[in-house]
């Protein structure tokens, strides 16, 4: 019998007869763990030449060294398992013929349950909602033993877990499939719709900034709030966005405004769309509204500030909630002055063109600070809080240069994260 084996694309043919003795079966394995036979595909010349080896080497007679080589030979040559082979030698050893023992059935196997099984099984659960397997069976078993309902004489001997597996057919699916339209789930909080100022100050724009995770654990949340028309900002931390924590923060924000404010303009987050902070804003007299599907400069502008203030001065990188009151702390006292007396912004221009479409342009000579702009708008005086003047508001965003004011805060951020540093090392 020849066997031909590939060694880098070369065929070689081999006559395999040649090998007598045990020794010459290990040298040939020895030589050869490099080549790669093509194994026989058929069984019939597999079992064949197994036959064959095993009387021509007198397996019986080999010690069980040898007997292992043989072994060894067999599965290189027919590419059987070990396990194979042995159940092999063993079925030869016994006399048996070594033939296939097994073959497929003519028409397949016979199906106990047919398609009306599972249609009426089907019609079953659609009456019942659905039941387990076992009130199923049992609803099964009394329609056929005390009903005396025929059509359920098979399904009455069904077992629960094949139950299961009839539900899973396809005529089964068929049968109770039902096809609705996706009902739409809409909160009764907030009016979706952007905000309308109309160059009235006091409607801020709200959005929550993370500070990173780190090996599973959530750093603190920034919430940056931001007026529309004079960009006035208020940042302010807490370590989570739950109502224990986020509530006094909305507070203080609210507060922190000069003037008063009168709308509240979030994203869809749980975190503001909820009954608790429409509630607040309910009190305080403040319209709720939330950013529309498909609009995403609804809250354009907090997203923009969260990058070039929130971002900026905080980074990526994560720190921990157990620093949120230093870090709230520095943000009332450095950041939110320095942001809006002391750093300008660009305010556009808006220009209407012939066919009704708004062109805005933003001008140098429009830069100015949230409080400049605050100053400059028509009847500023109006928006102010009670008890607060412009005389008061001049004092702070006067007392000092804007180059002192930005030292301070480089100097004071320094400080905090130093801080920040030398706790969590002590910590760990």
């Amino acid at each position: 019998m020849n066997f031909g084996s590939i060694i880098h694309a070369m065929v070689i043919d081999m006559n395999e007869t040649q090998l007598k003795t045990v020794a010459q079966l290990r040298a040939f394995l020895a030589g050869t763990l490099e080549v790669k036979f093509q194994p026989i595909r058929n069984d019939a010349e597999r079992y064949g030449f197994i036959a064959t080896v095993l009387g021509r080497f007198a397996y019986r007679r080999l010690v069980r060294a040898d007997k292992g080589v043989l072994m060894r030979y067999l599965a290189r040559i027919t590419d059987y398992s070990r396990a194979q082979i042995k159940r092999l030698v063993s079925r030869h050893l016994k006399g048996e013929p070594l033939a296939k023992r097994y073959r497929a059935p003519a028409a397949g196997f016979a199906r106990k349950f047919t398609a009306a099984d599972v249609k009426l099984l089907a019609q079953t659960d659609a009456l019942h909602n659905t039941l387990s397997g076992p009130a199923t069976k049992c609803l099964m078993q009394r329609a056929y033993a005390i009903y005396g309902d025929a059509r359920y004489a098979r399904l009455a001997t069904v077992s629960v877990a094949h139950l299961y597996n009839l539900r899973h057919q396809a005529g089964y699916q068929t049968t109770r499939a039902h096809w609705t339209k996706t009902r739409g789930y809409a909160v009764p909080i907030g009016q979706r719709r952007a905000p309308t100022p109309d160059g009235r100050p006091g409607f801020i724009r709200i959005d929550s900034v993370h500070q990173g995770d780190q090996d599973g654990a959530k750093g603190l949340y920034h919430i940056n709030a931001v007026d529309c028309v004079t960009q006035y900002e208020i940042v302010a931390t807490c370590e989570r966005l739950s109502e224990a924590f986020l509530l006094p923060v909305l507070e203080q924000i609210l507060a922190g405004f000069p003037f008063v404010v009168l709308g509240f303009h979030a994203d869809n987050g749980s975190e503001y769309i909820n009954y608790t902070v429409a509630r607040l804003l309910e009190k305080l007299r403040i319209e709720f509204t939330r950013s529309r599907p498909r609009h995403s400069n609804d809250n354009g502008l907090a997203e923009t500030k969260n990058g070039a203030i929130v971002r900026k001065h905080f980074g990526y990188q994560h720190i921990p909630q157990r620093f949120a009151a230093p870090v709230n702390a520095f943000c009332q006292d450095v950041l939110n002055p320095y942001v809006n007396f002391h750093r300008p912004c660009f305010f556009p221009e808006v220009l209407t063109d012939q066919k009704g479409k708004m062109r805005k342009r933003y001008l140098l000579k429009h830069m100015m600070t949230p409080y400049e702009k605050l100053k400059s708008l028509p009847k500023a005086k109006e928006f102010l809080k009670p008890g607060i003047s412009f005389t008061q508001l001049d004092s702070i965003a006067y007392a000092i240069s804007d180059n002192e004011a930005a030292r301070r805060l480089n100097e004071a951020r320094t400080k905090l994260f130093q801080s920040i540093h030398d706790r969590s090392k002590r910590a760990a």
